[in-house]
């Protein structure tokens, strides 16, 4: 029985590496995004910062460890080998449930995930003890620990709408008071804002950082023999003040004499900070179960005691945490962060919301994100009708964003997720997690960074009527996906734990073998989808001035369209003619990613046109004509993929031999026509277009005498109605296919000879 618990031990400790590896590329948002976002300095600093930061605060916090011993449930109700179930069904069930929200690109909570597993576990275990005893239901309170749990609950759940709010305010004033120009603001001005925010950060810093070490608790002459801790806590006020005055003078210094960028300074500081704070407040998350665990196992193997009998009121008690094990939590956590690319796409999801330039949307509006940006909107307006416009003049004057004016009058848009925003998003997080920290609660950082960035977002002007309802949508997404997590953290680790409970030894390796081939097949998954979003076949946006350079890049696109566009009719039809679901679904799937593309582009045009130089505005015309054909092209092959899916997938009649072999005879053809249009446009010679429009032209006579035959059929030995028509639909949708590749030939036909 030792040499099994020890087994536990050694797995927790490889979950905890796992856990350390998808807890970080789901946090990495926490503390990179306003970086990033902003652009303050160069992606490398960035993460060098962040990996000091990381690293300072694993070490530095040992004091949280306690809420995995003793923050939920009362360790004392539970023997150690209910403890050890418990411990088990929270690892496997925390790499799972993050690896999940990693894989699809969204940021969760690693608190939430671990105080609902932890809850979860604890009341399974619990149910199964008094089930036991033949207790009652209600026994399951002298379980948990729920004046600390309920606590720490609403302490999350009140950090959605207390940072989204703060956020939203500290940025409205910001800006109130710095505007769009704040580099040509006052020195003095920069930097008493300079010395706001890094005192902010300082005091976060060190109530994180030195609060958290046993250096904390060592005595000094000089503040009167009292701990440093209790120095800090006790001068609050003083220890600000005076750093408040001694911030704003060095900003002041560096503004003024060395010209240095005061905001920079704040972004580089403020991401050390919450990288420190990401890693202080949330490595209990990934490592402080295992480590109760192990510390469990310590006390149980030196009692003598069975394991169903040793009662773990040990785990009430604090213990610290052995330093190396802290250093090496930080290593790989460091080391996750530089090679990590699901932390990437975690990050960009968090950047493209608060963003307020124009991105590509991930979000669909629902029904809520229109409620809410109506009721705004409405609210807006009856604000306004209630301030004078002299006082709305003045707001929107500070909130114009300055343009630079280039040659022929054109405009461009500074980025508007400046670096006063960025630094408004570190500070505000920086010291809502520092007072949480202060009561010992592991508030998720998660949910206070996104929440701030969102709220500045929104008070900065970032979500206009062209994007609110999308970012809107988005938040609300990334919102119900924590409330998910807590629900199906909480229901996943009791039935973990219950499973363990039944199956002993067995049902663990299960379970571990079951973890491992889902991480792995998601981790692939992952690779192939990076993987096609840089395929070479994707789709260029114009960015040309000049015809000459449209018709340049258009060539390009099309080519790419069409080389897309045969393989997937390619694909349709043989699926069709040979039944095969899965082909049809692949072939669906794949032109749903083309449309997309396409809709970006289309989506550009404004931008493009824009953009164009005055003696060029006749490449509008063309690029609108181009897109078009292209939408056409994309159109008529998905609607066809489309109809012979649910032609397969409803399990009507198949082809007959006789349509089997038309259709893939014209299939043949025009991806021969396809491949041959691909040439011309590849190597830009549009001299032989003319060749190639007969030999469309003399394909479209197929397919009408094709459609003939099908009449004829018809009336004699057709009997499938739902056979004929996918038939007739194929057919007039290969002809649209046909006509909208024509148009293309002859447009370039026009504009490519005279290029």
């Amino acid at each position: 029985m030792d040499n099994f618990y020890f087994l536990m031990i050694v797995a927790l400790g490889v979950l905890a590496i796992a856990d350390l590896v998808v807890g970080v590329s789901n946090d990495a948002v926490n503390f990179l995004n306003s970086a990033i976002g902003s652009k303050a300095v160069s992606f490398k600093t960035i993460m060098i910062v962040a990996s000091i930061g990381i690293a300072f605060g694993a070490i530095f916090s040992s004091g949280m460890m306690e809420v995995a011993r003793n923050g939920i449930f009362n360790p004392q109700m539970f023997m150690f080998s209910d403890i050890m179930i418990i411990f088990m069904a929270v690892m496997i069930t925390d790499i799972l449930l993050l690896d999940f929200f990693n894989t699809i690109g969204l940021p969760t909570s690693t608190t939430v995930s671990i105080v609902f597993e932890l809850l979860g576990a604890a009341v399974a275990v619990a149910l199964i003890k008094i089930g036991a005893d033949g207790g009652n239901f209600l026994d399951v309170v002298n379980y948990i620990n729920t004046s600390k749990a309920t606590q720490i609950i609403i302490g999350i759940l009140l950090s959605v709408v207390i940072a989204f709010s703060v956020g939203a305010f500290v940025q409205f004033i910001s800006r109130l008071l710095l505007s769009f120009n704040f580099e040509k603001k006052s020195n003095w001005v920069s930097a008493l804002f300079g010395g706001i925010a890094l005192t902010s950060m300082l005091y976060f810093i060190l109530l994180k950082g030195i609060g958290g070490t046993s250096f904390a608790s060592e005595k000094f002459e000089l503040i009167g023999q009292i701990t440093i801790k209790a120095f800090i806590e006790k001068f609050v006020f003083q220890i600000i003040a005076v750093n408040f005055i001694v911030w704003s003078a060095i900003s002041y210094i560096l503004i003024n004499y060395f010209k240095i960028n005061i905001y920079k300074i704040i972004i580089i500081v403020g991401t050390f900070a919450l990288a420190l704070a990401f890693a202080g407040n949330d490595l209990v998350n990934f490592i402080g179960v295992p480590i109760a665990g192990w510390q469990s196992y310590q006390a149980w193997s030196a009692s003598g005691v069975p394991s169903t009998e040793f009662a773990m009121a040990v785990l009430g008690t604090k213990v610290p945490t052995p330093t190396f094990l802290l250093f090496m939590a930080g290593l790989i956590m460091v080391l996750t962060l530089w090679f990590s690319s699901k932390a990437k796409a975690v990050v960009k999801t968090s950047v493209d919301l608060a963003s307020q330039t124009d991105t590509k949307e991930r979000f669909e509006p629902n029904f809520l994100s229109r409620g809410f940006v109506r009721t705004a909107m409405l609210f807006a307006k009856y604000l306004a009708f209630m301030t004078p416009n002299t006082v709305l003049d003045k707001i929107d004057k500070q909130f114009e964003k300055p343009v630079i004016e280039l040659a022929g009058g054109k405009k461009l848009e500074l980025p508007a997720f400046d670096l006063v925003r960025a630094a408004v998003n570190l500070m505000v997080a920086g010291v809502l997690i520092s007072i949480a920290t202060s009561y010992k609660l592991p508030l998720s950082t998660t949910y206070v960074t996104f929440m701030v960035a969102m709220g500045s977002s929104l008070a900065d002007r970032a979500w206009g009527s062209e994007s609110a309802v999308y970012r809107v949508a988005g938040v609300l997404n990334v919102i119900g996906g924590w409330f998910f997590t807590a629900f199906a953290a909480f229901v996943a680790a009791g039935i973990v734990a219950y499973l363990i409970y039944l199956g002993g030894a067995t049902m663990i390796a299960i379970l571990l073998l079951m973890a491992i081939v889902l991480l792995v097949r998601n981790s692939i998954n992952h690779l192939k989808k990076s993987k096609e979003t840089k395929e070479e076949d994707s789709l260029n946006r114009a960015e040309s001035k000049s015809v000459k350079g449209v018709i340049e890049e258009s060539a390009d696109n099309i080519s790419k369209v069409l080389k897309r566009v045969s393989k997937i009719n390619e694909n349709t039809i043989a699926g069709l003619i040979n039944q095969d679901l899965p082909t049809l679904k692949k072939a669906k799937n794949t032109v749903g990613k083309l449309e997309s593309e396409i809709e970006d582009l289309q989506n550009n045009i404004f931008y493009f046109i824009k953009n164009l130089d005055e003696s060029s505005v006749g490449a509008s015309t063309f690029y609108i004509n181009v897109v078009g054909d292209l939408q056409d092209i994309a159109q008529s092959v998905g609607f066809i993929s489309k109809v012979s899916h649910k032609h397969i997938h409803n399990n009507h009649k198949g082809l007959k031999p006789s349509q089997a072999k038309e259709l893939k005879d014209i299939a043949e053809k025009l991806n021969h026509l396809f491949a041959e249009t691909r040439i011309i446009f590849d190597d830009r010679s549009f001299n032989k277009i003319a060749t190639l429009i007969e030999e469309k032209k003399n394909l479209l006579k197929q397919v009408s005498i094709n459609a003939q035959k099908q009449v004829e059929r018809t009336r004699t030995t057709e009997s499938s109605p739902k056979n004929t028509t996918l038939y007739f639909s194929i057919l007039l949708e290969t002809e649209d296919l046909i006509k909208a590749t024509m148009d293309l030939l002859e447009l370039y036909a026009t504009r490519g000879q005279n290029k």
